[in-house]
């Protein structure tokens, strides 16, 4: 089993959602610039609903400036104060160069101010799925209450892949030169020539340095979180390491072919007791090239299911676990329908979950 020196990760592959690694996924900590994704996919959906356009031109004030432009010590794009930049410029500045001064800019611009930004922001991950992640600034600079987690921020970033591909090429843009001052991006991963393509690192004194990662290879990709290292050295190399071996360590399976049967769900006071399930399509997973017997397979679903049953009811779930890992979770749906059944069926059914209900 793979190790790692980081404290908390998580590794998915994309296409077929396969938890390929797992290690205090949902342990919350501090984002530092890793809170930057959330930003970028405000103004990325913003972008592709067309309620914001790359060349309009955001304000430099001297808030922003003071606070994440050239006199912040932080990182930043250099952009002068009460100067006006392209949007298409400042996602440029933070994505490359993890810019402060292009975030509060942006977050000043959108919203009126970084506070109502962030409130925006926390609002996007939850309408996205992410129930922990929670975010008080824009830039990711140590702020009370401000916390993601491994599992989210690599859901968001598959997300971003996902829903953006017009936008995703800025993360493995190589460098960036604003106002003059031409900066390399930031991601070690970028020229290792692993497949490595975004998205973000981050680093705070309270939780250590942080990347969220993505590599594609021989049509493969991978997206992965690691937190907690101790070092940019070490944050590079586990990163490197962890995806390497997601690439190297599995293989693609079909489980289910297209219009298979899965299994079976019970059915209460119908006129059979029990319905077949489906999944929605093929159902392939990635298995270890090792011990691919440590994998293991079950349906979960509220029941039993009570009749009538329409065919296309989604009503279970089939999770897919290595060891104690929860691998892949698909939606099953019902291969048929069920009608009710007739009296002395449903009396019978009637006894019998009076008897199991005892029993549990």
């Amino acid at each position: 089993m793979f190790e790692t020196k980081a404290s908390r990760a998580f590794m998915i592959e994309a296409e077929t959602g396969t938890v390929l690694f797992s290690k205090n996924p949902d342990e919350p900590f501090p984002p530092a610039s890793l809170a930057k994704l959330m930003t970028v996919e405000v103004v990325f959906n913003a972008l592709k609903s067309g309620r914001l356009s790359p060349d309009e031109t955001f304000y430099v004030s001297e808030n922003a400036w003071r606070t994440g432009g050239a006199v912040s010590g932080t990182s930043t794009m250099f952009a002068e104060v009460k100067s006006s930049v392209p949007l298409e410029a400042l996602v440029q500045g933070v994505i490359v160069q993890s810019a402060n001064d292009g975030c509060i800019v942006i977050a000043e611009g959108m919203a009126g101010s970084e506070e109502n930004f962030a409130r925006l922001m926390t609002e996007r991950a939850r309408t996205l799925g992410l129930d922990t992640s929670t975010f008080v600034n824009s830039t990711g600079l140590p702020a009370a209450g401000q916390a993601v987690t491994a599992r989210e921020m690599t859901q968001l970033a598959l997300h971003i892949w996902r829903e953006y591909p017009r936008y995703y090429g800025y993360f493995a843009q190589p460098d960036f030169e604003w106002n003059g001052i031409r900066q390399r991006n930031r991601n070690p991963l970028l020229p290792m020539d692993i497949g490595a393509d975004g998205l973000k690192t981050g680093f705070t004194e309270e939780s250590g340095y942080a990347i969220v990662a993505s590599v594609e290879r021989d049509g493969r990709r991978l997206f992965a979180t690691l937190g907690g290292m101790e070092s940019e050295t070490e944050r590079a190399e586990e990163a490197r390491k962890m995806l390497d071996w997601g690439m190297r360590a599995f293989e693609k399976r079909e489980v289910f072919a297209e219009g298979d049967i899965v299994g079976e769900a019970s059915v209460y006071g119908g006129a059979r007791g029990t319905v077949r399930l489906r999944a929605k399509g093929a159902l392939s997973i990635l298995v270890p090239t090792t011990e691919p017997e440590r994998m293991s397979a079950r349906i979960v679903y509220q029941g039993p299911i009570k009749a009538p049953v329409q065919e296309g009811e989604e009503v279970a779930r089939l999770q897919i676990w290595f060891d104690e890992t929860l691998s892949q979770e698909t939606p099953l749906y019902t291969a048929e329908s069920i009608d009710r059944g007739k009296l002395h069926e449903r009396a019978l059914d009637a006894v019998a979950e009076l008897l199991v209900g005892w029993m549990r």
